[in-house]
């Protein structure tokens, strides 16, 4: 490729021979070297290039490709010290230090290691490969267990190879001239076996012994490492498969180079990038134990300090970083990320103290911490996602950006990472409260956390292996000791620009007294919420709340006034010093059980920061706590009766159990399930309650009561069929039945939705499987379309309606007697009408729905949203229309297109009627829930 490029390229090696052979020039590769074996191979290619005289040595540009770690993992299990991933580092370290020191003008390719764990498939798989002799090349690899400890090892060796070759690079180590640089290239980091069209590993891509490369793959890995070489830092390809079309790269006309950290705006997430001068605030971690977890941890609740690898936070200005370093006024707006007491990552422990720092002494691969000034934009903030002057509502959007990086950042494994997410807010919803108590009320703050963390929770399992630490709302009271005390000398012509609710306010003022008794609602609730199990239902995720900001002190110099050392130049966002002892009380608070946290804070207090329980050396939650959470208080509020008259004259079923789905009456059903959103597991059906999900009263699925007094899908059919099964009743998941819909729940959802209702009807006794008819309500898309702008390929109309056809493939394939109602998308313009008709609606839907609410009327980003919402409709239609599920004489799919066309229902003054929509004005109440029940019936029939 580079011979097109430059016809008088030289050192490339020709024909066959060993590594001594004239012929192989400056291929210095010997087969079966390890990493302890690159530092010679050095060595001979330095003395090569400065012996030969076709080469200048100081003004010839040289490109070096190092590729080596594989005969170390077939090796390993026999010496795991040796082959430890600290000892391949080290044998690399030695051998770029090597041409760092003698070898100007030079690119170095670095290619990670593959994950040769999925050599395994062609070993267990029935073709011609050599067994035995694979065994012999590689045993380490071949012969553990599926399943096994020693298989985990390998891959958590693996894995650790190629971090701490990222790591290695992104310590700026190679970046000290402007003639040498060192790139990872990670095209085979997530390379899977190639396969036949019958979906066999595909041995053409391998030499006859099932473990080196065939040409055929060679050819294939030079386009690959050629296209790598030319994308952009941070964009790098690291899954390329071997099956697909590579097509080379041209070099781009803007950026024609050969790409490095520099030309590629690109800052290495774990470089230290402090651009203040740093007031030494460093702290001593005496811990002996700074192990990981072996094997590696799979229960969040034996989590170990040392097995956190993604560190990331949510917020306001406190972990923005504003004015951290600041020594004026006039610099109050400037974000002092790296030094943020609970997400920089400036320096190191020793003069920096931060939770990421003291974590970095447990994993000094730990990434996602910030470093430096700027934006929640700006490429160093990395996963501080915190933003100024943020209020509550503004999370939901932060944690949406947030997964977004996770997902798309090449040194982030989404799935198998633990990852640390803390997340603060709540300080300028007090400040504002006393101008809109209603806006800023503890119910709608707690909705918003909860939006905030059912997006980390329930997405798609958006965020698996997470620990999310929610620091509680900051009793900010105390903070007028500062501008009430004239020997402080705080800027109190700033109070009412800073925090008038707080600090103008005359003592004992009504308005005072209101954010007192907000403050402590806002704690009770996000205690309440979280105490209310909504995030234990997965072993790998939970929600711990760190209370140590619910009492803290003011501190007080030697003569009884506040210590403004602890404060920037406002006298309200702590100094480097403040947020030093903050990111101590967090760490201690982290490591303390649940129930024996400590619930106040001194800044003049002497933290020492603790280590993990011998006994138990993991992080707090409340299962390793031994922790139980006190029983929620039932709500006592009425629900209105919204029930319905049916006048039929035919009620029986058939007279012999049809084998057709096209002769089913509605009394031959047996059985009822659902798949869906929040919208199937009725939340907002108690209109003031958004925390509950109130699945018995679910329009498609929920039974309780009676048709009389409650008009759902179950109850309608319990007119016709009273032994119905499968219904939802009550809120607890154990009696949810075959509603098997989760709140936040997208399009991708729907798949294993369905395996989920499969799994249950299979193994339930109270059904027959084979004979039973059953109806399921499929109803799912405004998800989809709400973050349709934030991810238009996740979003897009095919992923919609791929996820579709998955879902309803499995219950063509697998499930007998069924008749699937797929209820259509509703035209979610008719939000726009409900946000128009009050302020409290304009804010609280544009905080669900931000996608819909924000663009301008008669914009091209509204325009192009109504227009993937129409396509949403259409192009899911076809796949019902298009024939796919009309082979079987026992399974129907069926649009149900009743929401195609939305009409509001409006009041007396032609305003939209909310007493149809829950608080939020997103979800609906008992009433709209009555109203979609009947016109689904009424579409059925």
């Amino acid at each position: 490729i580079l011979r097109e490029f430059n016809p008088s390229l030289i050192g490339y090696s020709t024909g066959t021979g060993k590594q001594t052979t004239d012929n192989a020039a400056l291929n210095q590769a010997v087969a079966g070297d390890r990493a302890e074996n690159v530092p010679a191979q050095v060595r001979r290619l330095v003395e090569l290039m400065k012996n030969d005289t076709k080469i200048n040595m100081q003004t010839d540009w040289k490109l070096i490709t190092l590729f080596i770690g594989a005969n170390d993992l077939c090796e390993f299990c026999n010496d795991p010290v040796h082959f430890s991933p600290e000892n391949y580092t080290y044998n690399l370290q030695i051998a770029l230090d090597i041409l760092h020191r003698e070898v100007p003008r030079a690119f170095v390719n670095l290619v990670t290691v593959i994950s040769i764990a999925n050599l395994r498939e062609l070993h267990t798989s029935r073709n011609t490969c050599p067994k035995l002799l694979m065994r012999m090349l590689c045993p380490c690899v071949i012969n553990p267990t599926n399943n096994s400890n020693e298989l985990k090892k390998l891959v958590y060796f693996n894995r650790m190879y190629q971090e701490r070759t990222h790591q290695l690079v992104e310590s700026g180590r190679y970046d000290t001239t402007d003639d040498f640089t060192v790139v990872v290239q990670p095209f085979l980091m997530n390379t899977n076996i190639p396969r036949t069209e019958e979906g066999s590993p595909d041995r053409s891509y391998f030499a006859p012994d099932c473990f080196h490369f065939s040409q055929k793959t060679h050819s294939q890995a030079a386009r690959a490492l050629w296209n790598n070489m030319l994308e952009p830092l941070g964009e790098k390809t690291d899954n390329q498969q071997m099956e697909d079309e590579i097509v080379l790269k041209c070099p781009s006309e803007s950026k024609p180079f050969l790409r490095t950290y520099k030309n590629s705006n690109y800052t290495y997430p774990s470089r230290s990038l402090v651009s203040v001068n740093i007031t030494n605030y460093g702290s001593q971690l005496l811990c002996k134990d700074r192990s990981p977890s072996f094997p590696p941890a799979t229960s969040v609740h034996s989590l170990k300090p040392a097995d956190v690898k993604i560190i990331a936070a949510l917020g306001d200005s406190l972990t923005a970083g504003t004015a951290i370093a600041s020594d004026n006024l006039l610099d109050l707006d400037t974000e002092y990320r790296g030094l943020s007491w609970s997400i920089g990552g400036d320096a190191s422990l020793e003069n920096v103290t931060t939770l990421p720092n003291i974590f970095r002494e447990f994993n000094v691969a730990l990434v996602g911490y910030s470093t430096g000034t700027g934006s929640e934009n700006d490429s160093n903030a990395f996963l501080n996602q915190a933003v100024p002057g943020a209020q509550a509502e503004h999370l939901p959007a932060q944690a949406r950006n947030l997964l977004r990086l996770m997902k798309t950042h090449p040194r982030i494994d989404l799935s198998a990472d633990w990852k640390l997410i803390t997340v603060h807010i709540g300080g300028n919803d007090l400040c504002n409260y006393c101008k809109d108590p209603d806006h800023y009320s503890d119910v709608n703050f707690i909705r918003r956390v909860q939006e905030t963390l059912d997006i980390l929770h329930k997405e798609a399992s958006a965020v698996p292996k997470a620990l999310v630490s929610v620091v509680d709302v900051m009793n900010l009271l105390p903070l007028r000791q500062l501008f009430v005390d004239s020997q402080a000398r705080c800027p109190t012509y700033m109070a009412d620009y800073l925090c008038s609710c707080i600090l103008t306010e005359e003592d004992n003022s009504l308005n005072l007294t209101m954010v007192r008794e907000a403050t402590n609602a806002y704690q009770l609730g996000i205690q309440r919420l979280v105490e209310s199990g909504r995030y234990d239902t997965r072993e790998d995720f939970t929600v711990v709340i760190q209370p140590f900001f619910q009492n803290f002190k003011i501190p007080l110099d030697q003569d009884g006034h506040p210590d403004i050392s602890y404060f920037s130049p406002d006298c309200l966002h702590p100094s480097q010093k403040g947020h030093s002892q903050l990111a101590k009380a967090l760490w201690n608070a982290m490591l303390q059980p649940v129930g024996q946290k400590m619930d106040s804070f001194d800044f003049m207090a002497d933290i020492v920061l603790d280590c993990p329980a011998q006994n138990k050396p993991f992080l707090g939650t409340y299962k390793n706590s031994n922790h139980t959470y006190p029983p929620l208080e039932p709500t006592n509020e009425p629900i209105e009766n919204w029930g319905s008259d049916l006048s039929c004259s035919e009620w029986a079923p058939s007279s012999e159990v049809p084998t057709s789905v096209h002769e089913l009456k509605p009394a031959d059903i047996k059985v009822i399930g659902a798949l869906g959103d929040s919208l199937t597991t009725a939340v907002g059906a108690n209109p003031t309650d958004l925390q509950t999900e109130l699945r018995g009263l679910s329009w498609s699925i929920g039974g309780d009561g009676a048709l009389e007094t409650c008009t759902t899908l179950p109850n309608i059919l319990k007119k016709f069929s009273p032994n119905i099964f499968g219904f939802s009743s009550g809120s607890s998941k154990e009696t949810a039945g075959f509603n098997v819909a989760e709140g936040g729940a997208t399009a991708s959802n729907m798949p294993a939705q369905a395996h989920k209702l499969m799994e249950l009807m299979r193994s339930s006794s109270e059904i027959n499987f084979k004979e039973d008819w059953k109806l399921i309500t499929v109803f799912i898309g405004g998800n989809d379309l709400c973050q349709y702008c934030l991810d238009k390929e996740t979003y897009s109309v095919q992923k919609y309606v791929k996820h579709l056809q998955d879902m309803l493939d499995i219950f063509y394939e697998a499930l007998p007697r069924v008749f699937v109602n797929v209820a259509d998308i509703l035209d979610i313009s008719a939000l726009r009408q409900i946000a128009a008709s009050s302020s409290e609606c304009a804010l609280t839907v544009k905080n669900v729905c931000s996608c819909l609410l924000n663009p301008e009327e008669n914009s091209s980003e509204l325009q192009e949203i109504k227009r993937v919402n129409r396509d949403f409709q259409v192009e899911a239609l076809q796949l019902i229309n298009s024939g796919r599920y009309e082979e079987r004489e026992d399974f129907a799919a069926v649009m149900q297109p009743f929401f195609r066309n939305t009409l509001l229902p409006l009041d007396i003054n032609g305003k939209p009627d909310l007493s149809f929509f829950a608080v939020d004005c997103f979800h609906f109440s008992a009433r709209g829930y009555a109203e979609m029940a009947m016109a689904l019936w009424n579409n059925m029939v």
